[in-house]
């Protein structure tokens, strides 16, 4: 499985932006999608997570509210609808495929659950 992120740039607080991801391959609908964002000097860390069907969504509490993942299986993409956006949401934005199944989310929230990664996007927000 190969990963396109997409949809980064420049932004002033309050703000929004859609970030989309493209997967190649004929199983992205069996596969549970996640975003993470990396901030320059810090750990790789959970944005929002989707199951394979889109039924289920989970999210971090930072973004709760203001953030919104969805999925699109007939186009193979997933996307993040960020909204209200603040300079602390600045970060290179990654999505990752994980192609296991979760109980209720558990695990998607893990870096290490996922098998697959894009190359990121840069997200910037200005104050």
């Amino acid at each position: 499985v190969q990963l396109q992120a997409c949809g980064g740039g420049l932004v002033q607080a309050g703000g929004s932006l859609r970030l989309s991801c493209a997967a190649s391959g004929r199983t992205f609908s069996s596969y549970a999608m996640g975003w993470f964002r990396q901030a320059p000097g810090k750990e790789r860390e959970f944005v929002a997570a989707i199951s394979w069907s889109g039924g289920s969504t989970y999210y971090a509490d930072s973004v709760k509210g203001r953030f919104t993942i969805s999925r699109d299986n007939a186009k193979n993409t997933v996307y993040l609808q960020m909204n209200s956006l603040k300079p602390e949401d600045t970060a290179v934005y990654y999505c990752a495929a994980r192609p296991r199944p979760s109980k209720n989310g558990l695990g998607l929230d893990t870096r290490e659950e996922y098998d697959y990664w894009g190359q990121g996007t840069q997200v910037t927000v200005s104050s």
